[in-house]
């Protein structure tokens, strides 16, 4: 570990290439197809980079955003629930090949951001430089996944079928108006996996980006205005409590696709008038634990487990959570944990081979300092050398041993890198503590012996969305499905999901005489019904 008093850079140890030269200021939003000007107050953007002066540490001020009121937040809405016009708007109207034309030039002009985009995901939210531009890289793969997933989607739609005396044709259409709401760690990628099909279905969005990585979406800005529609995207900004419950209380948001916590989507959930009219998407809250048992290939279950539980820094959802390592090899694991914690690098997000960086929520240091002490004062101990040191927005890995259930640790998801250990010695209190848990999200298993293995599959299945096999809990490939059981989701993504998730399935049927079968045929030949067609993309 670096010395923790050098951990932050002076101003010329940062590399030109990734500088940020002045402050951005941004007052540019978008509604209604127009880039508006906004002339009130700015919301300053902090990053989790200090800048040392060699006396001082002074955080590092990037921008600022425009601190919106309700009042543009339901010009959004208006200009959203205009453009789908009840379902008769051009968007919900147009054909899957048109739509599909408006996003294939979003993301021709999207790749054009790509150095922007990513240099502001290492300074605003501490991302290192390769796991930035991966996210970038993997959200325009999922695009073109998307668009690959909706041309098989219409193809397979291009038919009518028969049953039981009926003819019908049965296609996909979209649900309306959705808001759309990401999560700060990764502000790109699992926005844009809502947001992307929530648009290429036909619904038309208000989308409000993460309240860390909010001006990474800037330089996506015009290219949003450029390639769609006016109305049919709406950004907007400000503070969630007087911009999201006032959109949610008109009750005229059919769609509601949040990543945040449970509790966060519960508040929002209970303001909108018609919830039994409200679809709503969710990716919440997580424990995921990993069981290490007897058999496990320690190697193998530590790499993953190191990886699983401090990749960028422990701040995703499917993080690894807790650890519940079998008594027979908890002394060699901690040994080799402790062994593979000591090399990970720790630095600034630029820096090349850097694994541990500066936390970007404000306060997250003394959550994870107060998680530590309830830990130590209900009989654990930091079991890593430099566990738990931090200056400002770092916070270096604390290994937490033994934990019970008497502890915070326990229960909370503590999203970031503190790693709660707990050894067993049969596999039902393993089996206990993912049946008691409040979260549902995945599980990882280390072993080597297939009944063992067999019988916890077994009793997980019912518990979580997903099981993971000597493998660390994760999100891809993104053509899985992604989801959750208890309070950890509601809705299932993937690239053929999330299409499906943003739309109904509608038909037209009618019974099978030869009359009814000459209408059905006039219509298709004379191409006179945008939804009756056997028409598909190639």
């Amino acid at each position: 570990m670096n010395d923790l008093k050098n951990i932050f850079p002076r101003k010329e140890e940062i590399p030109p290439q990734f500088a940020i030269a002045k402050p951005i200021e941004q007052r540019e939003y978008l509604i209604n197809g127009e880039m508006r000007t906004w002339e009130g107050k700015l919301n300053p953007v902090l990053s989790p980079v200090f800048i040392n002066d060699g006396n001082t540490l002074a955080q590092a001020v990037i921008g600022s955003t425009p601190l919106l009121t309700e009042k543009e937040a339901l010009q959004a809405l208006d200009a959203a629930v205009a453009a789908y016009d009840q379902g008769h708007g051009y968007w919900p109207t147009l054909g899957v090949e048109g739509r599909i034309e408006h996003v294939e030039k979003f993301l021709a002009e999207m790749r054009k951001q790509r150095d922007e985009v990513v240099k502001l995901l290492m300074w605003e939210i501490g991302k290192p430089l390769k796991d930035s531009q991966k996210e970038f890289d993997r959200t325009c793969d999922y695009i073109e996944d998307t668009i690959k997933s909706l041309k098989e989607l219409d193809r397979n739609s291009a038919k009518l079928v028969e049953e039981q005396g009926f003819m019908a044709q049965i296609r996909r259409v979209p649900l309306g108006v959705a808001l759309c709401m990401g999560p700060f760690n990764y502000p790109l990628n699992e926005t844009f996996s809502t947001l992307i099909p929530a648009l290429i279905m036909g619904n038309t969005v208000v989308f409000k980006p993460a309240k860390y990585g909010v001006l990474l979406i800037r330089p996506l800005l015009e290219a949003f205005r450029q390639s769609f529609p006016a109305g049919v995207i709406n950004i907007t900004y400000g503070r969630g409590r007087e911009t999201v419950g006032a959109l949610m209380e008109t009750g005229r948001i059919d769609v509601f696709a949040f990543i945040g916590t449970n509790k966060g989507a519960n508040d929002l959930k209970k303001l909108h008038p018609k919830l039994h009219r409200l679809k709503a998407i969710l990716g919440l809250d997580a424990k995921n634990p990993a069981i290490v048992l007897p058999d496990a290939d320690l190697d193998n279950a530590v790499k993953e487990c190191v990886a699983g539980s401090l990749s960028f820094n422990g701040q995703r959802c499917t993080a690894l959570k807790i650890l519940l390592v079998h008594k027979s090899v908890l002394e060699e694991f901690i040994s080799k944990f402790k062994s593979e914690l000591a090399k990970l690098k720790s630095g600034m997000p630029w820096t090349d081979g850097v694994s541990l960086t500066p936390l970007p929520e404000p306060g997250k240091v003394d959550y994870l300092r107060e998680l530590v002490e309830d830990a130590k004062t209900h009989g654990a101990e930091i079991i890593n050398e430099n566990g738990g040191q931090y200056l400002e927005s770092f916070f270096y890995p604390a290994m937490l041993y033994p934990v019970n259930d008497k502890m915070r640790v326990y229960y909370e998801e503590q999203f970031g890198p503190v790693i709660p250990i707990m050894s067993f010695d049969g596999a039902q209190e393993a089996i206990d503590y993912v049946v008691n848990s409040n979260f549902g999200q995945q599980v990882s298993i280390f072993g080597s012996e297939s009944k063992e293995l067999a019988k916890l599959m077994d009793a997980f299945c019912n518990q979580v969305g997903r099981i993971n096999v000597n493998a660390q809990c994760q999100r891809g490939p993104d053509t899985f499905p992604f989801n959750g059981r208890k309070d950890s989701a509601e809705g299932t993504l993937s690239v053929a999901d999330a299409l499906r998730v943003f739309s109904i399935r509608t038909l037209v049927a009618t019974k099978s005489t030869d009359a009814n079968k000459q209408i059905i045929g006039s219509i298709i030949r004379n191409r006179e019904s945008a939804f009756l067609s056997t028409d598909y993309i190639v």
